[in-house]
């Protein structure tokens, strides 16, 4: 799996940091640093190259002289990390240009798709005029939350004795994001009425699911005040 440069094996490391620090100490705001930050980094570069050659020559090779270049490496990886996330923050750095650092690109998070199928509705219970309901996940019955890549449910109430074949023609209750969710009818709504219930799922981006089968009940007597 490609990584940046500083996570690479140590010869990698080495021919990428001096990349690295060439690159921002030659245009350093161009990648959202200052010239101090490339300077400083640009010793802890030198410092590597020079104990990396040192390291691995038959000549030099010492277990003090790789213990200097171990010590290197890491501050190599510390400086470069950090010095990564400030370019990575800058946007006006292009994916060509990390690729040209030995960074990955920017990740582009893909939007989940509302899911295919709608929520399922259950009727938890109605005190006067005021009507509880969950909903739960059908794609994973045990699961009363929201469905992976939505922000809730939106639902939609009708009053009639049979459920419209319009979903048009349902009025629009609100954007449920907790399992329970409380729906209130107004007094105009006369006691007795037959009422439907049915709702869709909806992401962030407004995208929504299919409508759900519709719950139905009738609404017991009592005005608002009443039930206040």
């Amino acid at each position: 799996m490609p990584r940046n440069f500083y996570y690479g094996k140590q010869a990698d490391i080495v021919t990428g940091s001096n990349t690295f620090g060439t690159l921002i100490s030659s245009t350093p705001t161009v990648f959202g640093l200052v010239a101090a930050q490339a300077i400083s980094y640009a010793s802890f570069n030198a410092a590597l190259q020079t104990s990396y050659a040192a390291a691995i020559s038959n000549t030099t090779r010492s277990p003090t002289t790789i213990q200097a270049k171990d010590i290197a490496v890491r501050n190599v990886q510390r400086e470069a990390a950090l010095l990564a996330k400030i370019v990575y923050a800058t946007s006006s750095v292009t994916d060509v240009q990390l690729l040209a650092l030995g960074l990955l690109p920017r990740r582009s998070p893909l939007p989940r798709p509302v899911p295919e199928v709608a929520p399922m509705l259950e009727l938890v219970s109605v005190s006067g005029r005021v009507a509880k309901v969950r909903f739960h996940n059908t794609e994973a019955e045990t699961s009363r939350g929201k469905a992976p890549g939505t922000v809730g449910v939106a639902l939609y109430s009708y009053v009639g004795p049979l459920a419209p074949a319009d979903p048009a023609a349902y009025k629009f209750e609100g954007l449920a994001t907790r399992a329970v969710t409380e729906i209130v009818f107004p007094n105009a709504v006369v006691s007795g009425a037959k009422v439907w219930i049915s709702g869709q799922w909806i992401s962030a981006r407004g995208q929504t699911s299919i409508g759900s089968a519709p719950i139905t009940f009738n609404l017991p007597g009592g005005d608002l005040a009443a039930a206040a």
